[in-house]
């Protein structure tokens, strides 16, 4: 079955159903994007695109405005998602950002909560970047936003710094729910585990449902196996780090019948290595765990692409999480 005529694995939305037979147009919600990175979270609010057998269709959002501090990251966002993006810090370019927006996304960094971090928390440096995303909220107003971050939040080290961010993200006048998302639960060949934090206006007569689950799980094999006896290749990212095994974490070895283990941001020494291959796995191999599909491009070179990579929100994961927030946004209008 080519992946253009494979079955969508979701119903359409009835909202969209009716417009669409009443030949109306389709309602377009304005996304703000804030930490955008390479642009996995929104690829995934956009939609349109492949990922193994299914195809994830094209979703009612239009990103009007990103930022992302690294030129790279910047870079790749740019040529896969074929629209501009602020480079630099935020706080320089909050004058050039929509005065509305229907929704805020954002995956603010998370090193300094991470268990494989220095647990920083509240004293860590970019952490405490998050109260950017508050201060866009503040300005834009939407009627709903999403933030990502490390499961780590909800450990024992970073429970008081946790609950004075949940109290930051409500203060402007939201009910924020936060749910732990796990990626191999919604089709992504990563036991990866994620904080998102989801925010409606207080008062909303709807509540915000999570995106349920998918009933079946990608393994690394059924991601890579097609992979296995391709040369390296720099056109497709078909390449990987030579770095020897080390202790720990830089040792970890990939199960055929499992889903890969969380891919990481730190680079050469730390990439898992194939279950089946005597080497790490490739810059693909590593954008295939984490759902991006082959036709995005990472223009920049091994370790920044590798950090690119592993800091991305999943992008087929996101796509279930958008489907949740448009369902809220079709069904909660005032």
């Amino acid at each position: 079955m080519s992946r253009e005529n494979a079955i969508r694995n979701l119903p359409a939305n009835p909202a969209q159903i009716a417009a669409q037979l009443m030949g109306a147009p389709v309602k377009q919600w304005n996304v703000v994007s804030l930490f955008s990175g390479c642009g996995g979270m929104d690829l995934g609010f956009v939609g349109g695109f492949p990922f193994r057998d299914r195809y994830y269709d094209k979703l009612p959002f239009r990103i009007t405005w990103a930022n992302d501090l690294n030129k790279y990251a910047a870079r790749v966002y740019k040529d896969n998602l074929d629209h501009e993006i602020n480079v630099g810090n935020i706080e320089d370019h909050f004058g050039s950002m929509p005065k509305t927006a229907d929704v805020i996304i954002g995956g603010f960094p998370c090193q300094d909560v991470s268990v494989n971090g220095l647990m920083q928390g509240a004293e860590g440096e970019r952490t405490v970047l998050y109260r950017h995303m508050v201060e866009a909220i503040k300005r834009t107003k939407p009627r709903i936003f999403v933030a990502e971050n490390v499961k780590g939040l909800l450990q024992s080290h970073a429970r008081e710094f946790y609950s004075a961010m949940l109290a930051e993200f409500e203060a402007p006048g939201y009910t924020v729910s936060p749910h732990l998302y796990k990626a191999s639960d919604y089709g992504v060949p990563q036991a990866r585990e994620r904080l998102f934090l989801v925010g409606i206006k207080s008062g909303s007569r709807k509540q915000f449902a999570h995106a349920a689950g998918v009933d079946y799980t990608l393994t690394a094999q059924d991601a890579l196996s097609d992979l296995e006896g391709e040369p390296e290749n720099h056109d497709t990212s078909h390449v990987w780090s030579k770095a020897v095994r080390s202790p720990d974490q830089g040792d970890r070895k990939l199960k055929a019948d499992r889903p890969a283990t969380t891919i990481r941001a730190e680079h050469h020494g730390n990439v898992q290595w194939h279950y089946a291959l005597d080497r790490r796995i490739s810059l693909r191999e590593a954008a295939r765990l984490q759902s991006f599909p082959d036709a995005f491009t990472f223009d920049a070179g091994m370790r920044e692409t590798e950090r690119m990579i592993g800091n991305a929100v999943p992008p087929v994961l996101a796509w279930h999480i958008a489907k949740a927030v448009r369902e809220f946004l079709d069904t909660s209008r005032l």
